[in-house]
């Protein structure tokens, strides 16, 4: 009874030492978290404003009643859902198809792999200033290149139609967010057992059949990985938006993010922009729990 006694102070004291050294790290971290979280949610159920006048008014869910009955929040809600999908699912695609390559080891594979890193490593406002500067109207190398190649007769304002400003938009991201994906992807081929698709192969599958019934399944919790990041990621996009187009033209690449960017800040709704961010985080995480419902089986390691 005694050893078991002191054992077990023995324990308690070692969890207390253990307590007691990850303490500050804890506070540190609620602090810094936890803290901006609860005053953005207090906030939310505020009229509250900036301005030369500051009021702070409770109103209850009066702020997400009303942006779920704003038509344009709704709109940005749909705008910002084709960004995603249409970003991510590009990622997805062009990410698988250069792990594969890779996989295969062709010439120079160790260059590509390296390579990839780069686009990748730009600092997303970097990124945004110099696709800009390739879209420009009268100086950009988008122009230039389809001039050089006689696809066009006089250089287009790319940047002043809503959809193809989306879209472009869509393609610097895809530029810098595939190579997260492809690293991702072929890393998880790497650790794939090649007895697997040896049998496959004596059974008569092509590649193709190797591909999808083999090395598909398989690396299905690596894509659930990277589509859980790239999606929150694309979801909540704001500063490639503003760099290249700052919302415009006609608030046509307006998304969700840089909706409660203007309510807060150019507005001064800070009770009507926290709310959105919580609707934001909310949404994420609906998204994160589809993925994760459609792709994660049970035995899956993450």
């Amino acid at each position: 009874m005694r050893s078991n006694s002191s054992s077990l102070s023995l324990h308690q004291r070692n969890n207390l030492i253990g307590l007691a050294l990850v303490a500050p790290s804890l506070i540190i971290i609620f602090g810094i978290v936890l803290q901006p979280i609860l005053s953005t949610l207090y906030l939310s159920f505020f009229d509250a404003t900036l301005g030369v006048t500051k009021t702070n008014i409770f109103i209850g869910l009066d702020n997400y009643i009303d942006l779920l009955r704003d038509q344009v929040f709704w709109v940005t809600i749909q705008r910002t859902i084709y960004f995603t999908f249409v970003s991510v699912g590009l990622e997805l695609v062009l990410g698988l198809a250069i792990a594969q390559l890779i996989h295969t080891h062709p010439p120079g594979w160790r260059f590509l792999r390296t390579s990839l890193i780069i686009p990748w490593a730009v600092p997303t406002i970097v990124n945004g200033t110099m696709w800009r500067w390739i879209y420009n109207a009268d100086y950009g190398a988008l122009n230039a290149l389809l001039m050089q190649l006689g696809l066009i007769d006089k250089y287009i304002p790319w940047l002043i139609y809503p959809k193809t400003a989306m879209n472009l938009v869509i393609l610097a991201d895809i530029w810098h967010s595939v190579p997260f994906i492809a690293l991702i992807l072929q890393a998880a081929l790497a650790t794939l057992p090649v007895e697997m698709e040896e049998a496959a192969a004596v059974d008569g599958a092509n590649a193709w059949q190797r591909f999808w019934h083999v090395r598909l399944p398989l690396l299905r919790s690596a894509i659930l990985v990277a589509l859980v990041i790239r999606t929150v990621e694309a979801f909540r996009v704001f500063d490639i938006i503003y760099v290249i187009t700052a919302g415009g033209p006609a608030y046509g690449t307006v998304t969700i993010s840089y909706l409660t960017y203007l309510e807060t800040f150019s507005f001064g709704h800070i009770g009507r922009g926290s709310a959105l961010s919580f609707l934001i985080s909310l949404i994420t995480l609906l998204l994160a729990f589809v993925f994760i419902r459609i792709l994660y089986k049970p035995g899956d390691r993450l």
